[in-house]
């Protein structure tokens, strides 16, 4: 199953979670190595839209919240470094919504 291209991609998330630096559970310096900084975080979208949600879903669980799905999929970045990613969606009736990003070192979620 594919999600939808025009599945919701809060900038928040990128702008205030995977693209700054946190004390915990930090993804900025794992995608700042493909060079998504906080700068360009209009093309972390993009790619996620283009590279990622073209790749089949996997549905996860289902929970009061909907259904929870993961993408696993590479993002080649601004600077053409490929990063092996998987990404979390939460999709109900009416949407889908990105949940989160990180980095796929072969272990499921």
């Amino acid at each position: 199953m594919r999600l939808p291209q025009d599945a919701i991609i809060a900038e928040e998330k990128l702008t205030r979670y995977l693209l700054v630096p946190l004390p915990k559970d930090d993804k900025s310096k794992f995608l700042a190595q493909a060079g998504y900084v906080i700068d360009n975080w209009q093309q972390l979208e993009q790619d996620l839209r283009t590279q990622v949600l073209s790749q089949p879903a996997e549905l996860v669980e289902t929970t009061l919240y909907g259904k929870k799905y993961r993408i696993r999929a590479v993002l080649t970045g601004p600077n053409k470094r490929v990063l092996s990613v998987i990404t979390i969606w939460m999709m109900t009736d009416d949407t889908t919504k990105f949940v989160t990003l990180v980095p796929d070192k072969g272990v499921s979620l």
